[in-house]
């Protein structure tokens, strides 16, 4: 036991101890007009919310994928029947992506349209590159935008860019009709992590973070559809999306230099520009391929910067690999109803399942820190998930659908009726003018 004394402080430790505080107060008055221009050089208040607005989607921290790595999920069983008998899946989460390979916004009711969720990528990243020699050479080629997504070499730190959707809302206390975010059917609020200072700067750029003197995220924001008086402020340019052009806004004015050297930091040796584009409302992609037909449903499906169908949905019993994994293989039709509703044949929405998801390496990016693994999960799935005849060199993991209406509400807990099962032949993009028979 430590005797009393054991505590005490000699003379000279307390000699010792003033002479340090007295130094310690004269270090931080010293640093103390450093930390102030630091904190006005780099400092960057989040934008107050936009007005007139409400947020969408779950509360921060709040998910209903908390659970999902419960055993239960992987036993793929339900105690839930439909009026048959039958067991009946229930939609556990919904998402939608609003920038393209950036963070998703969680949903418990998510609006449908004909492009997908709604929201879902109208907004991408893109780089514009300089014809190639042998194009240039004719003089006719120009300079042309291909989108960035998390395939995309260091554009993997995109899954960190973090968008907040914000819509108008009559009920808010500050709505008025013609603020700048109600006409502009609302705000898209950007989130991405403060890029690392550079030389001495550095250490002053984390010790103001850590006196919380400087934020850890930077901001800003977009109007999600150009006001009609200021849509010249933003220029209507073709975007290439695989094989495909969209017609798309270029809200390049909005992007701070923080994010591009956070997108692309200098010394990954990319100088070529980037920007961010809003594709126009009335500029889709058609979808073919495994997609039905207008024949069949009255009108051809559409989407903008999703890679190729409207919807996709994932089995958590596939994702666990349990016993009653990849029974979605062989759906092709599926219908979706309202949680209370389990006899009425007539109620719900019918969605075709048109193929599997093929996987590309995109997954190997870690969500949680932007950093890409040299070569899982794409490995694994490849080793045992190399189903389908249409594609054999990729893994599947995932369908994706196409809903025969254009619009509806869909929400966490409605119920999936299982209409229809077949077999399944994945059809690749075709190059433009190329036909292939059947398709």
């Amino acid at each position: 036991m430590l005797s009393e004394h054991t505590f005490s402080f000699t003379s000279f430790q307390q000699d010792a101890v003033k002479a340090l505080l007295s130094t310690t107060g004269i270090s931080l008055l010293s640093i103390l007009p450093i930390l102030i221009f630091i904190v006005r050089q780099y400092g960057s208040a989040h934008p107050a919310q936009p007005r007139g607005c409400r947020r969408l989607g779950l509360p921060p921290g709040r998910s209903n994928l908390h659970d999902e790595f419960d055993h239960k999920y992987g036993q793929g069983t339900s105690s839930d029947v439909d009026d048959k008998g039958q067991p009946l899946c229930r939609v556990k989460a919904l998402f939608t992506y609003p920038i393209k390979s950036c963070a998703a916004v969680e949903l418990d009711v998510a609006d449908v349209v004909s492009t997908g969720f709604a929201f879902d990528r109208q907004f991408c990243f893109a780089e514009q590159f300089a014809p190639d020699h042998a194009s240039a050479s004719d003089g006719k080629a120009q300079p042309y935008w291909d989108t960035r997504t998390l395939r995309n070499g260091h554009y993997s730190r995109l899954t960190l860019i973090r968008p907040e959707i914000w819509v108008p809302d009559p009920a808010a206390p500050d709505y008025a009709p013609d603020l700048d975010e109600v006409r502009s059917q609302g705000v898209m609020v950007v989130y991405y992590s403060r890029p690392a200072a550079r030389g001495h700067l550095s250490y002053l750029v984390k010790l103001g973070i850590a006196l919380r003197l400087l934020p850890r995220e930077l901001s800003f924001s977009v109007p999600l559809v150009p006001p009609p008086d200021r849509a010249g402020a933003y220029p209507s340019v073709p975007v290439k999306i695989w094989k495909d052009t969209l017609v798309a806004y270029d809200y390049g004015q909005h992007l701070p230099h923080a994010l591009r050297e956070f997108l692309a930091p200098p010394d990954v040796g990319v100088s070529r520009p980037l920007t961010l584009f809003r594709v126009e409302p009335t500029h889709h992609r058609q979808v073919f391929r495994n997609a039905p037909r207008k024949e069949e449903l009255g009108f051809q499906p559409v989407t903008v910067f999703a890679d190729a169908y409207p919807l996709n949905i994932l089995n958590i019993a596939s994702v666990q690999d349990g016993p009653e994994a990849f029974a979605e293989d062989h759906w092709k039709r599926i219908l979706i109803r309202p949680k209370a509703v389990k006899s009425d044949a007539d109620a719900g929405i019918e969605l075709h399942v048109a193929c599997r998801t093929m996987r590309c390496r995109l997954p190997n990016v870690d969500p949680a820190t932007g950093i890409r693994h040299a070569s899982e999960p794409d490995r694994t799935l490849k080793s045992y998930r190399r189903i389908d005849p249409g594609d054999p060199t990729n893994a599947c993991l995932g369908m994706q659908c196409v809903a025969a209406v254009q619009e509806f509400v869909i929400c966490v807990g409605d119920t999936i009726s299982l209409l229809e099962t077949g077999e399944h032949r994945y059809i690749k993009m075709l190059n433009p003018g190329e036909v292939v028979e059947g398709v």
